[in-house]
């Protein structure tokens, strides 16, 4: 599964364990995760409204985002780096990761497209672990 602003797969196994995969292998390429959003969690609080799980993840390395910070100080607006996590139809789970080349070339500074590249690099290869 591929967009203009994405790329990811789909995995076979609990929407838990999927959670749990994508964080070691993010924690495996330096990443942490800074924000946890329970989409459907909360769409069930505010609106009663059901829908399969749904959460997006804010995966920060801080080393790069650092990087990126000293390159373009107003880059926050583009962080930290969303993983997608939600059940579909078929029991699985999709994990989707940003497109750091794809967001980041919004920026239109060399320093920042190659740190988003290496960014991508290392996204991809969560993607491989999960």
């Amino acid at each position: 599964m591929t967009s203009h602003y994405g790329f990811g797969k789909t995995v076979s196994c609990a929407f838990d364990e999927a959670i749990q995969r994508v964080t070691a292998a993010l924690q495996t390429e330096g990443f942490g995760i800074l924000s946890d959003i329970d989409v459907a969690a909360t769409l069930k609080k505010k609106l009663n409204a059901d829908m399969p799980a749904y959460r997006i993840l804010g995966a920060c390395n801080p080393a790069l985002a650092q990087r990126a910070i000293q390159a373009e100080p107003s880059i926050g607006l583009l962080l930290p780096c969303n993983v997608l996590v939600r059940e579909v139809a078929d029991g699985n789970v999709s994990v989707e990761f940003m497109d750091t080349d794809a967001v980041l070339k919004l920026v239109g500074k060399p320093d920042i497209a190659a740190l988003a590249g290496e960014v991508r690099q290392r996204l991809q290869r969560v993607m491989a672990a999960v």
